[in-house]
């Protein structure tokens, strides 16, 4: 083998898709290219042990946000240990502000951008000469028909144990300010048929969960209705052996169409995904975000009252010009269209995205590490930043745990946003943690808490809907048993993906 194709991936059960798409590209030097995952924490001694003992010429890393100080240090030792050794660097995070990163000073190349022509060729002149010159090449956007489709490499261990990301296009035609997505010119899509034919052999091998990273699924309405028929042929031909697929939606587009074929698919086979990101127009304008606020409500509360989607929906704090009141009056606004996940997301500055430009009049603060996050802005200091921090980090253990779905509802009460806030406000002085807070402890303190609001007999009983055991008293001591209590399946598909 002379070519070696790695990242870090986040979790054991995300499987690279641009690895595999550079290995299907690879041409004349495929034979002699591999893939080798590792997965986020790994020790980097053991990393390069296994890297050097594949003997490779190149090794090509992707680097992204959640991975680059992890892959800095492995290529920092990979270089100390083994200085012959050519490293190559690709993927969104070295792909703007190239210059000013360590992680790229370490290396011998970047290929910035779409890397499916670039590599190979850097690849082959490093071989084969003549040796490149510039240090920094810019990817080359070949036509789609030209991309070799890479899902023919995802194994039957990766079809077994993991997500399987898949895309039926590629770019984005919006240009919301804090997405890297701002910088394409439009959406690119792959051929529709040739990409089915590829899902039918995934499906045929035994793929069952099928995750797009398509930014705007629903973009073209008559590629959709294909897409959609093709699970819905198949949950149709074997609904005792169903799929499950996943999708990225613009919330202000469902003509009836879509909505007609949505409509067919049972409980636990389709979720979306979908941006809302602000309901305030004024912060919409200013991160150059269009949406009908309107017929985005709309939409979602039709999902959630017509259909048997699983709606996960997004909103960032920290964006210029949102105030913890209009972030506030919009959490509250889609909590109540109903959905069963409310991402609540912070703001990050990710390398290359145009929301710099707010920095000066907006007082923006971002963390200098990975991954960004901002800290601080004109309308929000840092120890209100860091309430919503908490926030997000308890929403996702109580709201989006899909564990207390009858205990939420009246946690949050008439005031949704400021009421989950006295509670994350409350649990954090009792706790003084946002992580490693178990399952049992969680819920004795969800019962703690509304103890308080609703008396014990009543937030007992509560906790007893949602399948935790209620507190009892145990040689004159209060004891809170073992909960036992697990997420619905489409919600455990979720949280696999």
């Amino acid at each position: 083998m002379t070519i070696l194709l790695s990242t870090l991936n986040a979790r054991y059960t995300h499987a690279s898709l641009g690895l595999r798409y550079l290995l299907a590209n690879m041409g004349a030097l495929k034979e002699q290219t591999r893939i080798q995952e590792f997965v986020s924490g790994a020790k980097t001694t053991e990393m390069v042990e296994r890297i050097l003992a594949a003997e490779p010429k190149i090794v090509g890393f992707g680097v992204y946000i959640w991975n680059v100080e992890e892959t800095a240090k492995l290529v920092a030792m990979l270089k100390r240990v083994a200085p012959k050794l050519v490293i190559v660097l690709g993927g969104p995070e070295v792909s703007h502000e190239t210059n000013e990163q360590h992680i790229v000073q370490l290396a011998d190349y970047v290929v910035t951008g779409w890397g499916d022509v670039t590599f190979p060729k850097l690849c082959n002149e490093i071989l084969n000469g003549p040796k490149p010159l510039m240090k920094v090449h810019a990817g080359v956007q070949p036509p789609m028909a030209e991309i070799a489709l890479p899902y023919s490499l995802y194994a039957d261990e990766d079809i077994a144990h993991r997500t399987l990301y898949v895309e039926a296009s590629r770019g984005c035609p919006f240009k919301c300010e804090f997405c890297l997505s701002a910088l394409d010119k439009t959406a690119w899509p792959f051929n529709i048929d040739s990409f089915l034919a590829e899902m039918e052999s995934l499906h045929a091998r035994g793929a069952r969960l099928f995750k797009f990273v398509d930014r705007t699924f629903n973009l073209n309405i008559k590629t959709s209705l294909k897409i959609m028929q093709f699970f819905l042929d198949k949950l149709a031909a074997n609904p005792e052996d169903p799929v499950y697929a996943h999708f990225e939606l613009v919330p202000d587009h469902l003509p009836d169409a879509l909505k007609e074929g949505i409509a067919k698919f049972p409980p636990g086979a389709l979720q979306f995904e979908i941006g809302i990101q602000s309901f305030n127009p004024v912060v919409q304008s200013n991160i150059s975000r269009k949406q009908d606020n309107q017929k985005a409500a709309d939409n979602i509360r039709w999902l959630c009252e017509h259909s048997h989607v699983h709606m996960h929906v997004d909103l960032i704090a920290g964006l210029p010009g949102e105030t913890v009141e209009s972030f506030a009056e919009g959490f509250d606004k889609l909590w109540a269209l109903g959905p069963h996940e409310i991402q609540f997301g912070i703001l990050k500055r990710l390398r290359g995205t145009p929301i710099i430009r707010h920095t000066e009049e907006f007082g923006l603060v971002f963390d200098p590490h990975p991954p960004y996050t901002i800290l601080a802005n004109r309308d929000i200091d840092f120890p209100t930043m860091q309430k919503l921090v908490r926030f997000a980090r308890y929403w996702d253990l109580v709201a989006n745990s899909g564990r207390f779905t009858q205990t939420t509802p009246v946690l949050l009460g008439d005031r949704p946003f400021y009421n989950f806030m006295a509670f994350s406000d409350w649990l954090y002085k009792n706790t003084d943690a946002t992580h490693r807070i178990a399952l049992d402890r969680l819920a004795g303190l969800v019962q703690r808490y509304l103890a308080q609001l609703l008396g014990e007999a009543e937030a007992g009983e509560l906790l007893a809907r949602d399948g935790h055991a209620v507190r009892a008293k145990s040689g004159g001591k209060d004891k809170v048993q073992r909960a036992d209590s697990a997420a619905p399946l489409r919600q455990a598909r979720h949280l696999a993906a």
